[in-house]
């Protein structure tokens, strides 16, 4: 049902290929996973399927592609959309509603269908999705988890043949994970086509079908699921590819921890959205100069509490005491950078370097070397005159990762660094919030990478129910 064939792809405005002579064919009722490193050319091929390229992206194109009879490269892309539904890494790119019923609806509606059919369609999608609970919500007051189940919803209501999704956990909890996978379940047994670019690899054995591993932008195997699961776990750290293996339940591990000597007191940390109370954990102690996880389900108030603690929620009055100096929400601004779970928010000049030197105190030789450094530990030194928002998801957050080293603050707070992360760059920014903890700064991270956590994290700081509780590892 899709044909690639003999693709080649390189974007405007980029150096090299995306994508060297593919060929995929992709039966109906199949479900194939794409996988490899960060840029090898996964999002593209899914790109080329759902007819954002060429319509969308441009650049120097060669190949055919068809999808159940049309040709992507000259179909209109609303007829395409009838029949491919795509799922993006960030669930925010592809909103136009401002609540979550009308967004479910928007597709249906964008394809002219009566108003009964639209009603039934959203009615059974949320049935079958089971996300009642969503419904007549503020889009953007939900969490990533809640934003992710709302963008499957609304494909599900417009019923196509085909549906691609990209990075589709980077930002997802356990459970999140769970309900997920259980949406392609209900979809493949429906007899869809699925397609998903991923690094996240252990929840999809059930479900994949085929793999198909990239590399530099060409396919290096095509192999059935039952053979991939074959493969040790050094073979594919050596591939570049994450576990196969769940992790172990993490309470298993951890242990309550009461600081010893509190240089981070959180003194009237109580926060509310309106009505809705989001934090009500009163007074805290945290230990300084350590690597701290912030954990818990999607929507526990993670995020929430990384902007009242650093000075961003401005209706917040909590204060922080810091070695016994009590700082007020603005002074904090002072203290802290923060690098956003979408990154693409704080990207802002016209190359990498540029990008990475613009929070440094000057552009001496010293601090240019400084940046060549990290630039290369963290693999985007090559990337250097490209512009940010030309690269790849996990790229960009690596691009945020390293001016956040050389914004020269004294606590880095990071919101899901490795989403979008292969296993090898997992592997690199958790060495580099090691050092950074060794410099003397103060890491908070907010992750559900265990992986990440089990590499480079002292303490856990795990929220639910409003409260938090910090955990010794």
């Amino acid at each position: 049902m899709i044909q690639i064939e003999n693709v080649s792809f390189q974007y405007n405005n980029s150096e090299k290929g995306a994508l060297k002579d593919v060929s995929i064919s992709v039966d109906k009722g199949e479900c194939v996973l794409l996988c490899g490193a960060s840029g090898c050319g996964k999002t593209t091929i899914t790109r080329l399927i759902n007819g954002l390229i060429p319509h969308f992206y441009e650049g120097e194109y060669s190949g055919n592609v068809s999808v159940y009879g049309m040709n992507v490269q000259s179909e209109e892309l609303y007829n395409i959309s009838k029949k491919v539904g795509s799922v993006f890494q960030n669930p925010r790119s592809q909103f136009f509603c401002m609540d979550t019923t009308s967004e479910v609806a928007f597709g249906c509606e964008n394809m002219g269908l009566v108003e009964n059919d639209i009603n039934e369609r959203v009615k059974l999608a949320v049935s079958e999705l089971e996300m009642e609970n969503l419904m007549d919500r503020d889009i953007f007051k939900l969490s990533g988890g809640e934003k992710q189940r709302v963008a499957c919803g609304s494909v599900t209501a417009m019923q196509p043949d085909v549906f691609v999704l990209d990075e589709p956990t980077s930002n997802l909890d356990k459970e999140s994970i769970e309900r997920l996978k259980n949406t392609l379940l209900l979809w493949k047994k429906q007899g869809k086509t699925i397609v998903i670019a991923e690094h996240r690899l252990y929840w999809l054995k059930e479900i994949c079908d085929r793999v198909v591993y990239l590399e530099h932008g060409r396919i290096m195997f095509d192999i059935t699921m039952q053979e991939f699961l074959k493969f040790s776990e050094q073979k594919l750290q050596n591939l570049g590819l994450r576990t196969m293996q769940p992790h172990c339940d993490e309470s298993s591990k951890r242990h309550e921890y009461i600081v010893k000597k509190s240089d981070i007191v959180l003194k009237n940390y109580y926060f509310s959205y309106g009505e809705k109370k989001v934090l009500e954990f009163g007074d805290m102690q945290l230990p300084k100069n350590e690597l701290i996880a912030i954990t818990g389900q999607n929507g526990a108030g993670k995020s929430t509490f990384v902007r009242c603690f650093c000075g961003l929620e401005k209706k917040f009055k909590g204060q922080t005491v810091i070695e016994e100096k009590q700082y007020k929400p603005k002074e904090m601004l002072r203290k802290c950078y923060l690098v956003m779970q979408d990154v693409n928010h704080q990207l802002f000049c016209e190359s990498v370097e540029d990008e990475v030197l613009l929070g440094a105190s000057d552009t001496g030789k010293e601090i240019k070397e400084r940046a060549k450094e990290i630039m290369q530990k963290l693999g985007i030194w090559e990337f250097r005159d490209k512009h940010p928002m030309s690269l790849s998801g996990g790229q960009k957050q690596r691009v945020a990762i390293a001016s956040s080293v050389l914004a020269e603050k004294e606590i880095l707070i990071f919101d899901e660094p490795t989403s979008g992360l292969d296993y090898y760059h997992m592997v690199s920014t958790a060495q580099l919030f090691k050092e950074l903890r060794d410099m003397g700064k103060s890491i908070f991270i907010i992750t559900h990478d265990r992986e990440l956590i089990e590499r480079c994290c002292n303490y856990e700081f795990y929220v639910a129910d409003r409260q938090a509780t910090l955990y010794g590892l």
